[in-house]
């Protein structure tokens, strides 16, 4: 090998939308380069416009555009695939830059920028002189007397050029961006601009002050940049996110987007990635800013770090079983299969179980029973008692967040514990009161050979915290008696669990959704250090009641906390509807401070959400289906090549509850044809093309294509729940109906390209109508 190949993200993307044909000569091509970049048949020569980029031949009709990129510590030329063009699409306005802020490699090609915005800059695109042809003689145009323009006024009016270059726009593009006059024109510019770019210009054109887009684009993806860094484009190509181009390259074509997925992370990103914590930290970030992303990085790193011989030091957990297997597959695909072993992968509930079954004694293990059924054996306790100040929804609630959530074990410890959040105050004879009802309510679970999810999760927890503490003491005896061996101090074969913590690192991924109970059991795990624990988090997503501040068990985030602002999923537009959902609520940051949405955006672009009014239930399953059979056909639409995409699985209705699902999947399949597949906690079961599930069942998801239907007043939310706890209980009502916005954004940021929301009757209140 003369030459190293690397691609960069650009041109990547570029080459999974071409024909399978030229993916192959392209691998060609880059044996052929890496073999010999001075072989006739490459035909390699610089541009006129910047020298420091090359064009070379794949073959009659493409061209691949590369940049030298400095020497290898190997003594190899290092050459940069920054662009695949048709050749009519090869001009002498190509640049390649290192930007000032990240230190990145960057390149800008003025072909994508729009015409509208060239002309008014007085530019003018040149073809490159081996590549231009003799253009048609052109037909004389009637002559029509032009009338006055009125100049526009530019859209970013209020910026100046040292504005977008403290920001850290492209040289090449700060002078084109300050003459647009339109979204439309900003739209062109952005499509083709580096990502920093992209985003800064997006934040501009969206509202946002120079001084709001440099707190919260520029600032977190700056790098420390050396003096003379502009020149050393070796060093900026470590920095820049490319793929190395080596004899798996037909493989990574063939991954299409997927593989620009798990390769990329921005510079935002891969900070948050590689950086050293003294102790926990925690990412947070509105849907598809890379929140996941980042924590798969984060645990693909962490296992790399770790020396030979390590066997699961390292957790990574979620609150449900489909999101675990989610993050399973995604993990496969990033990671070096050697260093899986490494990674043990369980669900939060899972994880209790396993600890629960490696402490009980044969034959003593008890059956988990559903929150429902349990509410009914509190009802049972609450009848008999002809106990009528509290009901069983308050006392289960009060149970669950309070006596299990704090492992309080006695009624003394009721009694000085904080409720905040909790809404009414009690009493000590009301604690009195409450603690024996719940105490009788546990001992008839206990007599059944029941517990609760959460009950179990309480006892998961105490018994890794008595690990803890007995790692504790066995470390400081160990100090005291000089170090050595410490298994002879217990010949139990169980001795050795209590040398060491089960963990060395745990990544936690949708971390809002987790118990007080939960965290307990976690921080007791895992040393306290560097590094311990990584979450990944966002309040606005939280469709379980459980509201946990850090710092009561044992987390402390403050001062490595991140925030992601950019989302990777979805369009602008449905962004700014989904916002809307959960505009005026407050949100906590799971510390003692709060989370907006401020700074979230997209540069993505699509339709708006439709939102349909229907006379009744047929109407609404009717325009349903006529829809979704638009999309099949819009989505199976022949590509460039001849290729016919499914479009199973790209499509998805999501509705309130179960019982809907079921009546909607059967509606499409029986009247209409449709055939769908039903989301479970194990993931879609069945073939069908459409997918239907809960919005619970949505958590993690993401669809090209997304309807929510039945969003109607009543069901979003529910009026039983309005009238159960409005006037009795109004700091609960607040907290469900909270739940209830949460679980509605949750569904609309599914979507990555269209959204449409029907209901019949009234419009749910949510909507931002």
């Amino acid at each position: 090998m003369t030459a190293r190949l690397s691609l960069y993200q650009k041109a990547e993307n570029e080459l999974y939308k071409m024909d399978s044909s030229v993916k192959t000569k392209f691998y060609d091509f880059c044996h052929q380069f890496r073999t010999d970049p001075d072989h006739p048949s490459l035909d390699l020569k610089p541009l006129k416009g910047d020298g420091r980029i090359f064009r070379a031949k794949i073959d009659r009709s493409y061209r691949a555009l590369l940049a030298r990129a400095g020497v290898g510590a190997d003594g190899i030329q290092q050459w940069l695939i920054v662009a695949v063009r048709h050749r009519k699409d090869v001009y002498e306005e190509l640049t390649v830059a290192i930007n000032r802020i990240t230190g990145e490699i960057e390149f800008v090609d003025l072909g994508v920028v729009g015409q509208s915005v060239l002309q008014r800059a007085g530019l003018q695109l040149t073809p490159a002189p081996d590549e231009q042809t003799v253009p048609a003689e052109p037909t004389p145009a009637p002559a029509v007397t032009p009338e006055p323009v009125v100049p526009a006024e530019p859209l970013l009016a209020g910026c100046t050029p040292e504005d977008l270059r403290r920001l850290g726009v492209a040289d090449a593009l700060i002078d084109l961006a300050l003459t647009v006059t339109t979204d439309e024109e900003l739209d062109h510019l952005i499509a083709g601009a580096p990502r920093l770019t992209a985003e800064v210009l997006t934040g501009l054109g969206s509202g946002m002050s120079v001084d709001e887009v440099e707190r919260e684009i520029t600032q977190p993806a700056s790098t420390e940049l050396e003096p003379g860094f502009e020149d050393d484009m070796a060093a900026a190509l470590t920095r820049t996110a490319v793929t190395t181009v080596d004899d798996d390259i037909r493989n990574v074509l063939a991954e299409g987007d997927f593989r620009a997925w798990k390769v990329y992370l921005h510079p935002t990103q891969r900070k948050i990635v590689e950086r050293n914590y003294g102790g926990p930290a925690r990412v947070s970030g509105g849907p598809g800013t890379g929140k996941t992303i980042v924590a798969l990085h984060r645990v693909a790193r962490l296992a790399a770090a770790l020396p030979p011989g390590h066997n699961k030091p390292i957790l990574l957990t979620t609150y449900t079983k489909n999101l675990t297997a989610d993050l399973r597959s995604r993990l496969t695909s990033l990671m070096d299969p050697a260093l899986l072993g490494r990674v043990d992968i369980k669900h939060i509930d899972q994880l209790a179980q396993s600890v629960l079954t490696e402490n009980a004694a044969p034959g003593s293990q008890r059956s988990l029973i559903a929150d429902d059924r349990a509410l009914d054996v509190l009802r049972e306790v609450l009848f008999e008692h002809d106990e009528q100040r509290w009901g069983a929804e308050f006392l289960f609630d009060e149970w669950e967040q309070i006596v299990l959530g704090q492992s309080l074990a006695t009624r003394q410890d009721y009694f000085k514990a904080r409720r905040a959040g909790m809404g009414r105050a009690l009493a000590r004879p009301e604690r009195a009161a409450i603690w024996k009802l719940l105490d009788q309510f546990t001992l008839r679970l206990n007599g059944l050979g029941r517990e609760t999810w959460a009950q179990a999760a309480e006892r998961a927890a105490r018994y890794e915290m008595e690990r803890a503490h007995k790692i504790k003491i066995r470390a400081e005896h160990k100090a005291d008696i000089g170090g050595g061996d410490l298994v002879h101090l217990d010949d139990n074969s169980s001795a050795m669990r209590y040398l060491r913590h089960r963990y060395q690192h745990i990544v936690v991924d949708e971390a809002q959704d987790l118990s007080p109970a939960h965290w307990n059991m976690l921080r007791a795990m895992v040393a306290s250090g560097e590094g311990d624990l990584f979450i990944a988090s966002d309040t606005h997503q939280r469709i379980y009641d459980r509201q946990v501040t850090l710092s009561t068990v044992g987390v402390h985030i403050r001062g490595r906390a991140s925030k992601l602002t950019l989302s990777y999923r979805t369009t602008q537009e449905i962004l700014d509807q989904a916002a809307k959902v959960v505009r005026g609520a407050t949100y906590d940051d799971l510390d003692d401070g709060t989370d907006t949405l401020g700074g979230y955006h997209s540069l993505l672009h699509g339709p708006t959400p439709e939102y349909v009014a229907c006379a009744d239930w047929t109407d609404e399953i009717a325009q349903l289906a006529e829809t979704l059979k638009q999309w099949r056909d819009d989505i199976a639409q022949p590509a460039a090549d001849g290729t016919v995409r499914d479009p199973s699985g790209t499509m998805a209705v999501c509705v309130a509850d179960g019982e809907m699902a079921g009546r909607v999947a059967t509606d499409l399949e029986m009247k209409h044809g449709i055939t769908t597949a039903t989301l479970t906690k194990d993931g879609p079961q069945g073939g069908g093309e459409v997918h239907i599930g809960t919005m619970h069942r949505f958590k993690g998801l993401e669809y090209q294509k997304l309807a929510i239907i039945g969003a109607s007043d009543g069901i979003l939310p529910r009026t039983a729940l309005v009238e159960q706890y409005e006037k009795a209980d109004p700091n609960r009502y607040e907290r469900e109906i909270k739940k209830s916005r949460s679980q509605l954004f949750v569904a609309t940021t599914r979507a990555r390209d269209a959204l449409r929301i029907s209901w019949h009757g009234k419009p749910s209140p949510f909507l931002p109508l």
